[in-house]
């Protein structure tokens, strides 16, 4: 709900007339609730681990921008609570703009080292457009809707943590 990217987002749906939330975290610099987020559902947090859980519980897809640590700490948790299997709802993950992504982190070392497995790599999507983010994300989402469909399942009872 802050600066950037997020308000970004806000604006948009504003301006396309629909309601849109912030998620803002109480902090002495920097996070203010952008102009753009919908009075009502402009919600604050005293802590962090509060408004991951309500970010990732009401998320349908990832995506991470370049940002700083508390980009990093949204994406990392994301993806490690995937990686051990405690976030049981799948969720893609695009890592928008490749150079950037690559240059930051050494992906490949963390498997050279051991430190994850290489299907691990496989969490998350690099995509430098946004077609190309908006075509992996629907068609993941797609996927899974249809594998709950053929299981008989229904997806408004899919729990996001075991």
């Amino acid at each position: 709900g802050g600066p950037g990217i997020m308000e970004a987002g806000n604006r948009g749906a504003k301006d396309a007339g629909c309601p849109n939330i912030g998620l803002n975290i109480e902090l002495p610099f920097e996070q203010q609730p952008n102009p753009h987020i919908s009075s009502e559902l402009n919600l604050n947090f005293n802590y962090f681990f509060i408004r991951k859980y309500w970010f990732l519980y009401m998320a349908k897809a990832l995506v991470a921008f370049p940002g700083g640590f508390g980009t990093m700490d949204e994406l990392f948790e994301t993806l490690t609570l995937i990686q051990t299997q405690k976030m049981i709802k799948p969720i893609p993950i695009v890592l928008y703009g490749t150079s950037f992504w690559k240059e930051l982190v050494n992906w490949d070392m963390f498997v050279e080292t051991g430190m994850i497995n290489e299907e691990d790599l496989k969490l998350f999507k690099f995509c430098d457009t946004v077609d190309e983010a908006f075509d992996y994300i629907t068609s993941e989402i797609s996927a899974h809707a249809q594998e709950l469909k053929n299981l008989g399942e229904d997806q408004s009872n899919f729990n996001l943590f075991e």
